[in-house]
């Protein structure tokens, strides 16, 4: 009942008497009856003026957004002091729940409805609970429960799930319709037992339920209308929120982990036990502008296999993730960002499941598109290859044979070229001089230009002359080129290739028909002419090495075959 404390001053008569506070928060985001709309009625906000009518401070909010529910339940927190007395919650919407939890959902959720969605912007009944349990034996939750609606979820289910009730919170619970009828008729009537008046329009009674519990006792001091001071009353001690109270609510807001619910612990708990920790949250949250993209992209959970194809396909799309580790460090995010930027996303850095979809589907077109280039450009190749063949080569002297070999290193006939030629040295040993042959076999052991000068000075017309002054100048490759090379061979080494991935290289490379030779892992020249060909043929630098951009390539082009 309503406790009164008349001090001297309401002795004298020069003063109204102190009074304590009874608090209300109503939220309505159910769609009620056509009755109740051609009626006019609007649900439990009919509730709000007879609880203003008998000394509530109400907080009503009707089909309220996410924003508004967080807004109002601080306004309703922060409405609670020493001096209240008596606090009372009436909720009626869809609800949905998880393990641990259930939540009211704001009127702007449209179906089917996501874990995501329902955790940020649902409010969390743990957090009405805890608030609550700070006035035991003077505490009622009302919940009215409308269509849940579709869910499309892991962790979320929809209508209400199981209520951990605090000890002396009273609760009545039913169809929307119902707790609407019940709160414009019994919920603020003077002296009516309020548990029993629920059960009787068939909600239900969980938590604190003794008989005969007045919401709104005969004794309800209505504003303008107060008792004349005529004693002194000893007032009883006002229920305050205790450590447990505290802490529970903490524990709540914490494992939601959000702005408006530290907000809202900091509302019902200025100066709690925790008030230090959530003012440092917020402030820690708030400096994170991406906070909510980084946890939706935790939220999946993405295993390195998974992160590895995320790289490989943006390397295809030509954002440099600086490797396809598994590991998104700093290069990925940048890749990501760029990625992002240039598909209408916000540049966060961090994937959500539509953007992992959209960038797959992304580098499988544009996969696609290169092979394609490639095959062009392969046959074009091809075809000035074997017309040049036609004019050298294919005559089968020497000099024509050279003269391929010198403009198609790696050409369709480069073998064919390379054994024949083989075949004029044999004859030409054969006619060869003793000591003249044994001069070139050193050269060639040697293979060195400086070997090749002694030849040539010994034997300026031997029989190997023609093919020592080739030797000479193919070795004569421009400082630039070595150091290019030498790059590439610097590059390939820092992939760290294991003997299987050679292997798939060299396979995939026999698959399009670039004669790698063996498939053993072992990268000799045969390998190194396939990966030229390879490269050139799709426009990408020609170095006989693997590069990422080469291996990226190989591997999206297997896919395709």
């Amino acid at each position: 009942m309503k406790r009164l404390l008349l001090g001297s001053v309401a002795i004298l008569g020069l003063a109204g008497a102190a009074q304590a506070e009874s608090d209300a928060l109503i939220i309505g985001n159910s769609d009620y009856s056509v009755l109740d709309r051609l009626t006019g009625a609007d649900g439990v906000l009919s509730a709000t003026a007879p609880l203003e009518r008998e000394g509530f401070e109400v907080v009503a909010l009707g089909q309220a957004t996410a924003r508004q529910m967080q807004d109002g339940l601080e306004r309703f927190f922060g409405g609670l002091d020493d001096s209240t007395e008596r606090v009372a919650v009436i909720l009626s919407g869809r609800f949905a729940h998880s393990s641990t939890d259930s939540y009211l959902l704001p009127v702007e959720m449209e179906s089917p409805l996501d874990d995501a969605t329902v955790l940020r912007d649902g409010l969390p009944l743990s957090q009405v609970m805890a608030v609550l349990s700070a006035y035991p034996g003077q505490a009622l939750l009302v919940l009215g429960l409308g269509d849940s609606g579709q869910f499309d979820g892991r962790f979320v289910s929809g209508g209400l799930g199981d209520l951990d009730v605090p000890q002396g919170v009273s609760v009545l619970e039913g169809p929307a319709e119902d707790v609407a009828r019940f709160a414009r008729g019994d919920l603020a009537a003077r002296g009516e037992p309020v548990l029993e008046a629920g059960t009787s329009a068939g909600l239900k009674v969980s938590g604190y339920a003794p008989r005969g519990y007045l919401l709104v006792e005969n004794s309800a001091v209505v504003p303008g209308n107060r008792p004349e001071p005529a004693t002194v009353v000893t007032p009883e001690p006002t229920p305050q929120p205790t450590r447990a109270a505290d802490d529970a609510l903490w524990n709540s807001v914490r494992e939601q982990d959000s702005v408006s619910g530290y907000r809202n612990y900091l509302a019902a708990f200025p100066q709690g036990a925790h008030a230090g920790d959530a003012r440092a949250r917020v402030q820690a949250i708030e400096a994170e502008p991406f906070r909510d993209a980084r946890q939706s992209e935790e939220a999946l959970n993405l295993n390195r296999d998974a992160r590895r194809e995320i790289q490989r396909d943006l390397t295809l799309l030509e954002f440099n993730t600086k490797g396809i580790d598994g590991i998104f460090g700093p290069g990925t995010r940048a890749a990501v960002q760029k990625w992002q930027a240039q598909n209408g996303f916000p540049a966060s850095g961090y994937v959500n499941r539509e953007q992992i979809t959209r960038i797959g589907g992304q580098a499988e077109r544009r996969a696609a598109e290169l092979e394609a280039e490639a095959q062009e450009r392969r046959a074009e190749q091809e075809r000035l290859d074997r017309a040049y063949w036609d004019e050298t080569g294919s005559r089968g002297d020497a000099a024509g044979l050279r003269a391929y070999l010198k403009r198609y290193p790696d050409g369709v006939f480069a073998e064919v070229a390379q054994e024949r030629l083989g075949g004029f040295e044999e004859e030409q040993r054969a006619q060869a001089a003793a000591r003249d042959r044994e001069a070139w076999d050193q050269a060639r052991a040697s293979g060195s230009m400086a070997a090749y000068d002694s030849y040539l000075d010994s034997f300026p017309d031997g029989a190997f002359a023609e093919q020592a002054r080739a030797e000479i100048d193919a070795q004569q490759v421009p400082s630039a080129e070595a150091q290019a090379q030498a790059r590439a061979e610097a590059g390939e080494a820092a992939l760290n290739l294991n003997q299987t991935a050679r292997r798939i290289a060299e396979d995939r490379l026999r698959a399009l028909d670039l004669k790698p030779g063996e498939v053993d892992g072992v990268f000799d020249e045969r390998t190194r002419r396939a990966i030229r060909r390879y490269q050139d043929a799709r426009s990408l630098d020609v170095t006989g090495y693997l590069d990422q951009v080469t291996v990226v390539r190989l591997l999206a082009d297997s896919l395709l075959r």
